[in-house]
C-alpha cells in the first residue's frame, strides 16, 4: 500500500509541475539599453545623466535616472510589442508620458528609435 500511495504522489507531483510552465519569451528587446546626455551649468559645471532601461522576459523592467553616478530616480515599467512598436509604461512616474519606439537592429549597434525617429536608447 505504501508503494502505491508513494507512486500516486509522485505523479501528482510531475503532474503539477508540468501545469505551471511560463510561456518563453525570446523577443530581441530584452536586455539593458541606455542613453547619455551631458549639460554643462554655470553653478555646478557639467551634469553627466544616464538614463536606463532593464528589459526582462516577463513584459516588465527597471528604469534608472543617474546624475553623475547617483541613482536619481527609480522606478519599475511595464511593455508590450505589437506590430514591431515598443509601448514602455511608467506606472511609478506619473509626469513620464508612455513611450513609443521601434527597435532598429544594424551591424554595429541596435537602438530603439522614438515616433520622430530619435534614438531613445542603444542596446549595451
Amino acid at each position: 500500500m505504501k508503494k502505491l500511495f508513494s507512486f500516486i504522489a509522485i505523479v501528482g507531483i510531475i503532474l503539477a509541475s508540468n501545469c505551471s510552465r511560463i510561456p518563453e519569451n525570446n523577443n530581441p528587446v530584452i536586455g539593458i539599453w541606455s542613453s547619455m546626455s551631458t549639460l554643462t551649468t554655470s553653478d555646478s559645471g557639467k551634469v553627466s545623466t544616464r538614463f536606463e532601461w532593464i528589459f526582462n522576459d516577463a513584459y516588465l523592467g527597471r528604469y534608472h535616472i543617474k546624475e553623475n553616478g547617483v541613482v536619481v530616480a527609480k522606478t519599475d515599467f511595464t511593455w508590450k510589442e505589437q506590430d514591431g512598436v515598443y509601448t514602455i509604461c511608467y506606472p511609478g512616474l506619473e509626469d513620464k508620458p508612455d513611450d513609443k519606439v521601434t527597435m532598429v537592429d544594424t551591424p554595429e549597434s541596435a537602438t530603439l528609435i522614438d515616433g520622430k525617429g530619435n534614438i531613445l536608447a542603444i542596446r549595451e
